[in-house]
């Protein structure tokens, strides 16, 4: 594979948005079916919705330290989240109702969630090795995961009707089928760390947060690498906005990252990275906003929005 930087590619145009005080930690970021942006403020507890033109409103949830992580929409029109302190799923609705759903396994740490393609929401346990699928109506399976210690991370529903994830202390990606059947991939650089995880359509893509690079995957198991032009960038979170192209936060660089890749097994890809305006300001979920641009969850307060 070959990979260089995009040195005809514009630089995007980046504000930042205060949400919070510094201490409250904008974490996980998802677009809602009502065209704002939700995010969970991690360490107070909350969840917030802000909307394209800068309103802002919290909603306290029933535990200030349940520490809601990853937020992503779900198949019947509520925002899903995870509480990894206190080891529950949570659901809100667009007026802000909240709810939660404890999952069984005692301590789990459940922090990835996703929609899958079954109408349920599916989500990781990184404690327990174990993968966690809840319907609507709050009833949870849990599926035992083949690793020992693996923790898995990210989740997300890829395009051959099954579940993919990252198993960050295994350093590999699982995939999980809505019947429970497991695969494990192990990746080619040792203690490469996987994190954030993506589909865009016909491979998915994660990033390796030790390593410094992003990683591709196709449905038949083949991987491919992507080393960032900072290996010491600490790739975190990842979001597909069309095949071939994703966008990436650099939590240990203070940056986003763009990343384009070209023929049929993504032989050359383009890379680039942005410095967000705010030093340290520690960048975490990203995701694609109504709007056409991205949006970045910075965890010292605030949210980035990125337009290309």
């Amino acid at each position: 594979m070959v990979t260089g930087t995009e040195s005809e590619r514009p630089a995007p145009a980046i504000t930042e948005i205060p949400v919070a005080d510094q201490d409250a930690g904008p974490y996980g970021i998802a677009a809602g079916p009502d065209r704002a942006l939700w995010l969970t403020l991690v360490h107070r507890g909350r969840i917030a919705r802000l909307t394209l033109d800068g309103q802002l409103r919290e909603y306290p949830l029933d535990s200030p330290t349940c520490r809601p992580t990853v937020i992503a929409p779900g198949p019947d029109g509520d925002l899903w989240f995870t509480r990894y302190e206190d080891h529950r799923i949570g659901r809100i609705t667009v007026n802000g109702e909240a709810e939660s759903f404890r999952v069984p396994t005692p301590d789990s740490g459940p922090y990835g969630i996703t929609a899958g393609p079954d109408g349920a929401v599916w989500f990781t346990e990184m404690n327990t090795d174990r993968i966690g699928r809840i319907t609507d109506n709050g009833e949870i399976t849990e599926f035992t995961l083949p690793v020992e210690g693996g923790f898995p991370s990210a989740i997300t529903a890829g395009p051959d009707g099954a579940l993919w994830f990252t198993l960050n202390q295994a350093n590999a990606i699982g995939r999980i089928t809505t019947d429970g059947d497991t695969a494990v991939h192990p990746l080619p650089t040792p203690g490469a760390a996987p994190v954030g995880i993506t589909s865009d359509g016909t491979a998915v893509w994660f990033v390796e947060i030790a390593a410094g690079q992003i990683g591709r995957i196709t449905m038949d198991g083949r991987i491919e690498e992507f080393p960032l032009p900072d290996r010491a960038a600490k790739p975190h979170a990842i979001v597909a906005v069309s095949t071939g192209e994703c966008w990436f936060t650099e939590w240990g660089a203070n940056r986003v990252g763009h990343i384009t890749a070209s023929g049929e097994t993504a032989e050359i890809a383009q890379i680039a990275a942005y410095d967000l305006p705010s030093p340290s300001s520690e960048p975490h979920g990203i995701t694609l906003g109504p709007d056409g641009a991205l949006w970045t969850a910075l965890e010292t307060g605030g949210v980035a929005r990125v337009a290309p």
